[in-house]
């Protein structure tokens, strides 16, 4: 349930309107569900369009001289070396290269760019900023913006219907196609999909345009949930932490082998101590035996009962049509197809170790 303390989202009317349920999430009354249902939900998103409200994300511009260089101390990447328009998935690291948020990164001009923080840590992400900008010339301006995702292979056909124009924007990329606007071809569920900020009046005449076509369809954070999990997407706060690394989260794919070497961001040194180690535990995707789902916080164990890791996400995936889990297993036993067991409730469930993601990726990449 969501307490009186939660933050409301500025379209909450239209959720109600629809007939949404509401529950707590990372300090925000959010839709979890519509009378739909989240399979139904889910399975439309994978086979139409799903629209997701998530304006508790936070989109936080930062502009002048010195935001490349604020953003090399904050993240491990190069932002010389991002090209205009591309957006970059990367984090911000504690002095321990723990992740203290993961984040996506646009460039939108020579010292402009978008960094989009999740809703939870939002507020911390500002004040982790602002706190490495000293000294440097640049404006850090969280954004007030209606944010939505609209995700599903008739993503773009419905955007361009509703008058949208999306054709030349590629996965991973991003535009400011209106004043005030902000467009990129990206998401949270391995669909082609797009997430766009913008004011909330212009949101509310998009939404009426968008969900004239009989393709759309309302998608709460329950179906979001198993969406990202079947595409194998980390949940900051589940997946992971402060208290992991990109290194066992198998995240280093992010982080270019140039900023490994050299980079100076805060964090660089520990992750250089971690890559030289190597992964002691990794984070790998987990299948359950059966139908029933084994979830966030169960421990695991191998044959003999010995702990061998943890569940940090699991759940029912519906385009899967079986469970599906993330977790963190010790190095030595993450090779696909090995036997674990999960303690449910003190029953010892079989859960093999399993290629991530478990539905396809189908982004629009050319």
């Amino acid at each position: 349930m969501a307490g009186p303390e939660d933050k409301h989202l500025p379209l909450e009317d239209l959720h109600k309107q629809a007939g949404a349920r509401f529950g707590a999430f990372a300090g925000w009354s959010m839709p979890l569900t519509y009378p739909a249902g989240v399979m139904k939900e889910h399975l439309h998103t994978r086979e139409h369009v799903g629209v997701f409200d998530i304006s508790h994300m936070k989109l936080i511009e930062l502009s002048g001289s010195g935001a490349g260089a604020l953003l090399e101390r904050a993240c491990p990447l190069d932002s010389a070396a991002l090209p205009l328009l591309q957006s970059k998935y990367s984090f911000l690291l504690n002095d321990a290269a723990g992740v203290l948020d993961d984040v996506i990164v646009t460039r939108l001009g020579d010292d402009r760019f978008m960094l989009v923080a999740n809703a939870g840590n939002a507020a911390q992400d500002e004040a982790h900023l602002r706190s490495l900008a000293e000294g440097l010339d640049v404006t850090i301006d969280p954004l007030d913006r209606v944010f939505l995702a609209i995700q599903g292979p008739e993503a773009e056909a419905a955007l361009n219907k509703a008058g949208v124009e999306t054709g030349a924007l590629l996965f991973m990329h991003g535009v400011e196609p209106r004043d005030g606007w902000f467009l990129t071809r990206s998401g949270y569920t391995g669909e082609d999909g797009f997430e766009i900020g913008l004011p909330e009046k212009d949101a509310r005449e998009l939404l009426e345009k968008l969900f004239a076509d009989e393709r759309v369809m309302w998608v709460g954070l329950a179906a979001r949930d198993s969406l990202r999990l079947e595409a194998g997407l980390c949940l900051h706060g589940n997946d992971i932490t402060p208290d992991t690394n990109p290194v066992d989260a198998a995240l280093m794919w992010a982080v270019p082998k140039s900023v490994r070497a050299e980079g100076r961001f805060v964090g660089a040194d520990a992750l250089r101590d971690l890559i030289a180690r190597g992964a002691s535990e990794k984070r790998v995707g987990l299948k359950p035996e059966g139908r029933q789902p084994v979830r966030a916080g169960a421990s695991l164990f191998d044959a003999d009962g010995n702990p061998a890791g943890r569940i940090t996400s699991g759940g029912f995936g519906p385009s899967a049509g079986h469970p599906v889990a993330m977790g963190y297993v010790p190095a030595t036993q993450a090779a696909v197809g090995n036997r674990l067991y999960a303690d449910v409730r003190g029953t010892k469930v079989p859960v093999d170790i399993h290629a991530l993601p478990f539905t396809p990726h189908r982004y629009r990449k050319g």
